[in-house]
């Protein structure tokens, strides 16, 4: 029975009384007045509570009879009791009475009734104490109230809500861990038939609940938190209006002093949704308008709040509320920084509760790696990685992409995070397999990544990667024989960039090894000033190695005083560098080296942890002796198919190759850990086995550790040579020259050896069987420069009478006239291959030699140059292919420069043949620039090659291939850092200056640019604009910083040269015109670029004298070459379009100088059809015969090789268009004639296609808009004009022109080639004179 539908009392009861006007009491209980003792009240109270608590709703006449007692317990003389014992039993009866007269109450007045509520309330505080003996009453007391619904009869009382706020408060209160869950349930009662019965709740009746889920209160009281959590969750279909409309008040309207819970509201969200998010229904929109807010702060405080809504465990809020959620994503890319930041650590939470949602949060995370704040980019990163590390399966494949972007962002603590977070990944998934084979198979590429950051510029970058290598990859704490299985495998299944970094590192750390040792060294030396002086620069040198290296140089000092004045600890490091340190030693010596320097009284020491980092680098923590024994063991299981290679994902020839190649790398660093007859018989093993490359490795390795198998190990020596004789005569080329320099090097017979090998292969050469002649020339060839004393006699007969009568001299087969400008290597003519070898046979035995006595050099130049001048083609009779004579041209062009990189030849290379060998980069054939530039670039920065070479790369503006300019432009950028960067760490080098200091390139460039076949007239505005984009592609790298006032140094050397006349050709005036024109263009662009070129310079600059004449005395050049109008358009015209590399081959002045001519008879086009260039042929891997192509894997002559430019495929397209597309995939025959000295001049837009379609879309069609091609730019239609082929067995097509028609030489001849032989007629072109070079003359 409860009050909820209580009448209100009725007025006759207010006056009942017993018969004799007294209050009736229970029996045996006498009157209980303020007369008697507290005690014997209590006494009597208790029989009272006795009474009403025996008592039900159905004892009429006992309600009747016991009302007056009813009305005088309500007294104020009760209520106000001092005694707590008094009160609690009033309060029980009170209650009882409550009970037992339902609906109807004994209490008519409301001020009486809220009197005796805020009583029975105060009296609920005894509920707290569980351990009073009064708690059952007190129970007692709570259990009859919310069985029976008391308070609902305040509903009728105005200020009800008063005494509903003092339950709740009073409830909330007492409530606490001792209680059991019959007084919770008894409490909830109590409070939810408030709430759920009356008119609604007030916001002080709300905030009495609501402050319990405040963070502060909630850690000071956990089960009032849970009471009121238990109460909302009951009462939520009738509160949550209520609660709405409190969060509109504050959020919306922004009335903050209608609750003093205002400031709490965000908490109070997250509570309230954890509790029930149908608390929330009406709010969450309210939430949606915060998020748009113009307070940054107001913002963040959402965003955090929501972050944890939508990202906890249970949350189903983005699904259920998908406009808040949009509206959330949307503040990624908030303007306030704190904002991005806390969405992005949001991220985290969300990928690991909600995996569904990651394709929402991909792209946002997208855009967010690319913030512009680092420390929103680093936490995106750990964002990614803590999922990842929960479980691989929550992150897809663009979130790991993300991270792997952010391996190379230009902060480091982002980069470091990267990596660090990619190794854990690594190591997780891929070396102890947490999650299966799929997970691994998903991350197996961060290896490859890692290793690929080892090619960064940053000292800080390879330090880490070798710190991930050590502890990740291949973890230094397993035991040797699961490190190397780790090692092995890891080697096997990198792909070539991450092998090439890897074997790069270990480079990197020998030589450091080597510094060291090198210092130590000297310390044993009596000190001297060279001695001194030899230290410093050995100090600076390691420096550099060490991260900040500014601060590394002070520490390192420091760390060299150390050793000077501890011998202990010299001694420790030189068994930690020594190449008998074991790895579990090396470990010992670094922890003790640690051990002296370490300072207790200094926590964090600096100095301490740089040396740390040089230990690191230089300990062997994973190679030693016993390791290599365990990595031959593992490749002999591979070989004989016990090992787990499949297993582990790679095939057992991949395995054995690999591991070969392993140990070979490993041989450079660590040759003596090798020295056991165990490995060598193992290595004997594999030189037996098929595998070209395995046996090649295995002689590598023989030749790297083998010093002492002579001594040691004569059974192994007996069984070697054998197969090192076989590996020279008849192996692959590489097998040969390995098999020739092992024996060179590890035999003290050498020579007896050499000259068994030989003797049987010059006497055995046969040029009417070109295959079985590649292995014995590259014999030959490295025997000869091996040994030069021994054998540079008997092969000049070789030369002279073999390689340059016999085998270059003649064409013997007719090459495959497909038009392709390149083929992939096994499709290359034994022929050719075996000319290749015999040109670089020419440059070796030169190279062993070493001097040009018998003038054998001049004759070898004059054959290259004119291998360059022909094409290739050095019979001219046709019958090579077109890709042929490119691999000859790029041999001829290399060995030139080859040739160069020995002083005693590069003084007699002529200025022609200079050029000749610049121009190679100019190649119509793309490979062939491709290789050309990566020769010369390997060749520069190995400081081989004189200065003047570098000249060559400004050539490259004209190369119509971004790739291809870009890597010029790198190249050029390398170059310059390291010829700086030697001069400042070597004082001794300002004596050289004229071939180190970078700025002196600038006089060779402009007599380069000055002899350029393209550059005819020195008034043409496109020549000369093509004249300034090359001074300036080399200029712009030069003048990025004006280092000792170099601007001004460049300006002067300019000006000088004006003064001097062409030593080439010093007496023709338009030569000279032309080289002042170019002094005049880069004059106009250093002063257009720099407003520093008016200083005065700081010295006087040398101009090569191979090149300029000495300035006549009196003569003053100030006239201007090119024309003010002229200056203004090439300063600011529109840029040229992207022209095409032409003809190489134009005439080059060579006055005094006969030169190369061919025969001048009508030539043949390129032979590709439509059909064929539209699907280009796909190159292949190099085979050994031929290694200059072994980095280009491209398609044949592309514009856009494969593996580099991605080509939108083209449909539909016309016979004009076709050809202006494919002309660089075509032979380009028509474009480039006689390379060097003589270049063919072709019709603009006359492709040279052989298809009778072409020529009707020619004459029909309007023109095509001009592509890029590669070669050179074409001349205008003024300058020549197109030719028919006159071979009636071909197709029509258009035919070139053999020489530029020059308005100097009507003849058709420049006057440089005056002295040029006599033109053969046309039918003395059909069986066209075999010519010689006379090599001894």
């Amino acid at each position: 029975m409860d009050f909820t539908a209580q009448p209100k009392p009725a007025t006759a009861l207010c006056g009942v009384v017993s018969a004799d006007g007294k209050i009736a009491y229970p029996p045996g209980v006498k009157e209980i007045t303020d007369k008697i003792t507290t005690d014997e009240m209590i006494k009597r109270l208790k029989m009272v509570v006795k009474t009403f608590m025996d008592m039900d709703q159905d004892s009429e006449d006992e309600k009747q009879q016991y009302l007056p007692l009813a009305l005088h317990l309500a007294s104020e003389f009760f209520l106000r009791n001092p005694n707590k014992d008094v009160r609690l039993l009033v309060a029980c009866c009170l209650a009882d009475i409550f009970r037992i007269y339902a609906p109807e109450a004994p209490y008519t007045s409301h001020d009486k009734l809220k009197d005796i509520f805020l009583f029975i309330t105060r009296q609920l505080k005894g509920l707290e104490d569980t351990k009073s003996p009064q708690f059952n009453r007190y129970f007692y007391l709570l259990e009859n109230l919310a069985w029976v619904k008391s308070y609902n009869i305040c509903f009728e009382l105005e200020d009800c809500n008063e005494i509903f706020i003092q339950l709740f408060r009073t409830l909330f209160s007492v409530i606490n861990n001792s209680h059991n869950k019959k007084v919770q349930m008894h409490m909830l009662d109590l409070m939810s038939s408030i709430i759920m019965e009356g008119d609604g709740v007030t916001q002080e009746l709300l905030d009495s609940i609501l402050i319990n889920l405040i963070p502060a209160h909630k850690n000071l009281n956990k089960q009032s938190f849970d009471l009121a959590k238990v109460l909302l969750k009951r009462t939520v279909q009738t509160i949550e209006a209520c609660i709405a409309n409190f969060f509109n008040q504050v959020l919306v309207l922004g009335r903050s002093s209608v609750s003093d819970l205002s400031e709490h509201v965000f908490d109070l969200i997250q509570e309230l949704f954890a509790i029930d998010p149908h608390l929330l229904l009406s709010v969450m929109p309210q939430l949606e308008f915060k998020l748009k807010s113009n307070d940054g702060e107001e913002r963040l405080a959402v965003v955090r709040l929501l972050a944890k809504l939508f990202g906890s465990k249970d949350s189903d809020l983005a699904t259920q509320n998908r406009p808040l959620w949009q509206c959330f994503l949307g503040r990624f890319n908030d303007i306030h920084v704190p904002v991005r930041l806390e969405s992005v650590k949001f991220a985290s939470h969300c990928l690991m509760n909600h995996p569904d949602l990651a394709k929402d949060l991909t792209e946002y995370l997208k855009v967010r790696s690319h913030d512009p704040e680092e420390a929103i980019r680093h936490d995106v990163i750990v964002t990614i990685i803590t999922a990842a590390k929960r479980d691989l399966a929550l992150v897809n494949d663009q979130l790991l992409g993300f991270v792997r972007e952010r391996t190379l962002d230009k902060r480091w603590r982002v980069r470091k995070e990267a990596m660090m977070g990619l190794a854990q990944l690594y190591k997780k998934y891929c070396l102890h397999g947490e999650a299966g084979k799929e997970a691994a198979e998903k991350v197996t590429w961060i290896k490859d990544k890692l290793l690929h950051i080892y090619y960064q510029n940053s000292i800080d970058d390879k330090l880490l990667v070798e710190k991930i290598f050590a502890q990740y990859l291949v973890p230094h704490n397993l035991e040797t024989e699961e490190r190397m299985k780790c090692l092995y495998y890891l080697y096997a299944s990198l792909d070539p960039n991450a092998v090439k970094a890897l074997n790069e590192m270990w480079k990197c750390q020998n030589m450091l090894r080597s510094h060291v040792r090198e210092l130590l060294d000297l310390h044993k030396q009596p000190t001297s000033e060279a001695n001194c002086s030899a230290m410093f620069g050995k100090l600076m040198t390691i420096a550099k190695n060490l991260p900040d290296p500014g601060k590394a140089q002070d520490f390192v000092k420091k760390f060299n005083q150390v050793l000077g004045d501890d011998e202990k600890l010299r001694s420790q490091l030189e068994l930690l560098i020594s190449p008998t340190c074991s790895c579990k030693q090396a470990d010992v010596c670094v922890r003790e080296i640690a051990r002296k320097l370490a300072n207790p009284k200094q926590p964090t020491n600096p100095f301490l942890e740089m040396v740390k980092f040089l230990l690191e680098r230089i300990a062997p923590v994973h190679i030693d002796s016993e390791a290599i024994s365990a990595l031959v063991k593992l490749m002999n299981k591979s070989i004989e198919g016990t090992a787990d290679d499949e297993e582990e994902g790679v095939s057992p020839d991949t395995a054995i190759r690999s591991g070969l190649e392993l140990l070979k790398v490993l041989s450079f660093t660590h040759p003596t850990s090798f020295h056991s007859a165990e490995t060598y018989e193992s290595l004997l093993q594999c030189l037996r086995m098929e595998d070209d490359k395995v046996a090649e490795a295995a002689i590598q390795i023989f030749r790297n550790t083998g010093h002492k198998i002579e001594t040691d190990l004569p059974q192994i020596r007996s069984t070697l040579i054998p197969i090192l004789h076989q590996k020279a005569k008849r192996g692959t080329p590489h097998q040969a020259k390995q098999a020739v320099h092992c024996i060179h090097a590890i035999f003290t017979n050498k020579e007896v050896q050499l000259a068994q090998i030989f003797e049987p292969l010059s006497r055995s050469l046969n040029a009417d069987v070109p295959e079985q002649l590649i292995t014995p020339l590259v014999s030959l060839g490295h025997i000869s420069m091996l040994a030069p004393d021994q054998f540079a006699s008997p092969m000049k007969s070789v030369v002279a009478n073999f390689i340059v009568k016999d085998l270059l001299m003649n064409d013997r087969s007719t090459g495959e006239k497909n038009g392709k400008l390149w083929s992939p290597d096994e499709e290359v003519s034994p022929e050719v291959l075996a000319k290749v070898q015999a040109i670089k046979l020419l440059v070796r035995w030169l190279l062993g030699m070493k001097n040009n006595q018998s003038k054998s050099a001049n004759s070898t130049l004059r054959l290259l140059s004119a291998m360059l001048v022909s094409e290739g083609d050095l019979t001219e009779q046709k019958r090579i292919s077109k890709s042929d004579m490119s691999r000859l041209r790029l041999a001829a062009g290399s060995a030139i420069m080859k040739l160069a990189q020995e002083p005693c030849y590069h003084e007699i290379i002529t200025p022609e043949q200079f050029q000749l060998c610049a121009l190679v980069i100019n190649d119509e054939c793309y490979q062939v620039r491709q290789i050309f530039a990566q020769k010369l670039h390997k060749a520069l920065v190995k400081l081989l090659l004189p200065l003047e070479y570098m000249a060559i790369f400004a050539l490259c503006a004209k190369d119509p291939v971004k790739e291809r300019r870009a890597h010029a432009r790198q190249c050029l950028l390398k170059n310059i850092s390291i010829r700086r960067e030697y001069i400042k760490q070597n004082p001794m080098a300002t004596e050289k200056l004229l071939s180190l200091l970078p700025e002196y390139v600038v006089p060779y460039m402009i007599h380069l640019l000055a002899h350029d076949p393209d550059f005819t007239r020195s008034q043409d505005v496109d020549q000369l604009r093509d004249i300034k984009e090359c001074l300036w592609f080399m200029l712009e790298v030069l003048m990025t910083k004006n280092e000792n006032n170099s601007h001004a140094f460049m300006k002067k050397m300019a000006e000088n040269i004006k003064l001097t006349k062409d030593a080439q050709s010093p007496d023709e005036s338009k030569t000279n015109e032309k080289l002042y024109t170019v002094c005049d263009v880069a004059l106009c662009v250093i002063n257009s670029k720099s407003a520093l070129c008016n200083a005065e310079s700081p010295k006087d600059p040398v101009l090569p004298v191979k090149f300029f004449t000495q300035p006549e005395k009196d003569f003053c050049n100030d006239k201007s070459y090119i024309s003010e109008e002229t200056r203004v358009l090439l300063l600011t015209g529109k840029p040229k379009p992207a022209g095409v590399l032409g003809a190489v081959n134009k005439p080059l002045s060579a006055t005094g100088r006969k030169p190369y001519v061919r025969s001048t008879g009508a030539e043949t086009g390129s032979n590709i059809n439509v059909n064929s260039e539209l699907n280009p042929s796909t190159g292949n891997r190099p085979r050994e015969q031929s290694s200059e192509a072994a980095e280009t894997g491209v398609s044949e002559n592309e514009e856009n090789p494969v593996r580099i430019i991605s080509v939108t495929p083209v449909k539909n397209i016309d016979p004009v268009k076709n050809k202006e597309i494919n002309s660089d995939q075509s032979a380009q025959g028509n474009i480039s004639s006689d390379r060097g000295k003589k270049r063919t001049v072709t019709a603009a837009g006359a492709e040279n296609i052989q298809q009778k379609t072409d020529e009707k879309a020619d004459e029909s069609g309007p023109p095509a808009p001009s592509k890029p091609r590669r070669g050179r730019r074409p001349k205008s239609e003024s300058q020549g004009n197109a030719t028919k082929n006159d071979d009636i067995n071909k197709p029509l097509s258009k035919g070139r022109k053999r020489a530029a028609v020059s308005q100097e030489s009507p003849g058709g001849l420049e006057a440089g080639n005056a002295k040029a032989p006599k033109l053969q007629d046309t039918a003395k072109k059909a069986a066209p004179t075999e010519r010689q070079i006379d090599l001894q003359r």
